[in-house]
């Protein structure tokens, strides 16, 4: 399974990505291979807040409706539109064309030590 050095993780199976002056979010592999095919793809506004730790939207597949938690804290800056039309993009991409939202940090930079690097990520799916 591909777990990229370069991002960060959350427990709750999201990755992080920094891209020049902001994080890019989706959920992991490992994620969307437990959910199977996902058919739905609930996200927020462009403009909303969203907190680390807490539910931001949901992904519905063939199996369950599951929320989505942020990894950090920020302004929500631009959501994956291709999703509302091709929600299998979670499944076929997920580290690329599934990519969930695009996140500006406005605030506490303490939040790094909630996030897993890809070798603690590895650890807590063997675990």
């Amino acid at each position: 399974m591909t777990i990229p050095e370069e991002f960060k993780y959350t427990k709750e199976h999201e990755w992080l990505c920094s891209e020049q002056d902001h994080f890019v979010v989706g959920i992991t592999a490992h994620a969307q291979e437990q959910l199977g095919d996902v058919v739905f793809v609930e996200l927020p506004e462009v403009g909303s807040r969203v907190k680390q730790g807490e539910s931001f939207g949901s992904v519905e597949s063939v199996k369950a409706v599951n929320d989505l938690y942020a990894p950090v804290s920020g302004e929500v800056i631009e959501i994956n539109e291709q999703l509302a039309d091709n929600a299998a993009l979670v499944n076929e991409d997920p580290y690329g064309k599934g990519w969930l939202i695009k996140v500006k940090r406005t605030d506490d930079h303490n939040e790094d030590g909630n996030l897993l690097s890809a070798a603690d990520y590895k650890k807590l799916l063997d675990g």
